[in-house]
């Protein structure tokens, strides 16, 4: 089915997002790992998993609006020194993502194009939960403090 092309350029756009999402949390959540904080790198892990299924989402739809889906493109990967800066960033993007879901959503919906609108909506959601996940995270850091959040994050005690 031919698709607004607009709309596909946006839809790669995306694609690039969650595709730079991917490697950025893979490399916090292994960084999480080799510290010793099993429970971030779990968690962070989880939110690549998902950013996953958003791009074979969004080129399995770029395939069916008969676009080509770009893959190859990058954005600038932040990946941090220290677990604050970590979520910090991933945090960051995550707004940033909403924001570019939001606007895609307007304009799948402008071009008449509701199946398109409805997966962006589905993503949206879960981007926010990421986005709401990051936050919480700060928040604990904030009030408990980065070395005993951190307490909170490893996956069991140290052997002796």
């Amino acid at each position: 089915m031919k698709g607004n092309s607009k709309l596909i350029t946006v839809l790669n756009s995306l694609l690039a997002d969650e595709l730079t999402a991917i490697n950025q949390y893979m490399v916090h959540s292994e960084m999480c790992e080799n510290w010793g904080y099993g429970k971030l790198h779990s968690a962070i892990r989880a939110q690549a998993m998902d950013e996953m299924h958003h791009a074979e989402w969004l080129i399995e739809r770029i395939i069916f609006l008969d676009g080509s889906p770009t893959v190859s493109k990058l954005n600038s990967i932040k990946i941090g020194k220290t677990v604050p800066e970590i979520i910090k960033n991933d945090g960051d993007d995550e707004l940033n993502a909403i924001l570019a879901y939001n606007d895609a959503i307007k304009l799948a919906r402008e071009v008449g194009d509701q199946i398109t609108s409805e997966l962006l909506t589905k993503i949206l959601a879960m981007e926010e939960g990421h986005a709401d996940w990051a936050e919480i995270q700060n928040t604990q850091m904030n009030q408990m403090g980065v070395e005993n959040y951190l307490m909170t994050q490893t996956s069991g005690s140290a052997a002796g």
